[in-house]
């Protein structure tokens, strides 16, 4: 029963939920003005990179001028941890929002060879994501399942470009066998990966502006596991690097690329 004059909990929480439901469906709030929608989110992740593998963290060796830039600009965190040493239960962690170690997944690395993956069934950032509303597309690397039991695809993303496994050649796509993928078909293109993926996600983000839904973008990079490659110009611009630094500075940070 509600007492004339008095907000019982129930109303509050009716009226709070409708509210919310106003804000973001964009329209105008009490004052008359317009509330912005839902944010775009592009998520960028570098695979096994260290602590102080970037120059904004203190990498005196190696220049990363962009990161730098959006570490300026925005909030760079000094106190973070990883939630596992290895990739796909870092991964697992990640698209879950839960300990790696509550599924299968989470407990078995390399998955090479075994019979485990991330079901489809279990809510994801991206599955959520597109049940508000959200367009999503991962672009880079996935190495939560193997087809045709599991895949981007069967968790919450709309699209992918990439590879399935935890690692490839930078120019041959390959790891033992082709693994770049075009959504759920398997292709076969020229070029460097990291300028390959870097180039769809631009794209991915120029369509996706054209269109009135929020987005979600996970960039996942190959970049920093294992074997590196890189191509001519980077390897040029690290040997100059190296060659200005100090040679105790060298030997205690060396080259690899």
């Amino acid at each position: 029963m509600e007492i004339q004059g008095e907000v019982t909990r129930r109303t509050l929480l009716r009226n709070t939920a409708l509210g919310t439901i106003a804000l973001a469906s964009g329209i105008d709030n009490v004052f008359g003005q317009r509330v912005p929608g839902p944010p775009n989110i592009v998520f960028i992740m570098a695979d096994d990179l260290g602590y102080a593998d970037v120059s904004c963290y203190g990498r005196p060796d190696i220049t990363t001028p962009n990161i730098d830039s959006l570490a300026a600009k925005g909030v760079r965190f000094l106190q973070g941890y990883a939630n596992s040493a290895v990739c796909s239960a870092t991964r697992t962690a990640l698209i879950t929002g839960r300990y790696q170690y509550r599924l299968p997944l989470g407990l078995e690395e390399p998955l090479a060879g075994r019979d485990v993956g991330l079901p489809p069934d279990h809510p994801t950032l991206p599955s959520l994501l597109k049940k508000a509303g959200y367009s999503t597309t991962l672009v880079g690397k996935w190495h939560l399942g193997a087809l045709p039991k599991f895949g981007p695809l069967k968790s919450g993303y709309d699209h992918f470009y990439g590879f399935r496994g935890g690692a490839v050649d930078y120019y041959t796509h390959a790891n033992q066998r082709d693994d770049l993928w075009d959504d759920d078909v398997q292709v076969h293109q020229m070029g460097y990966l990291t300028d390959m993926l870097g180039g769809r996600a631009v794209d991915v983000v120029n369509g996706y502006a054209k269109s009135v839904r929020p987005f979600l973008i996970s960039l996942t990079r190959r970049i920093g596991h294992g074997k590196r490659r890189g191509t001519r110009r980077s390897r040029t611009a690290f040997a100059q690097r190296a060659i200005s630094m100090t040679s105790t500075e060298a030997r205690r940070r060396p080259i690899s690329a």
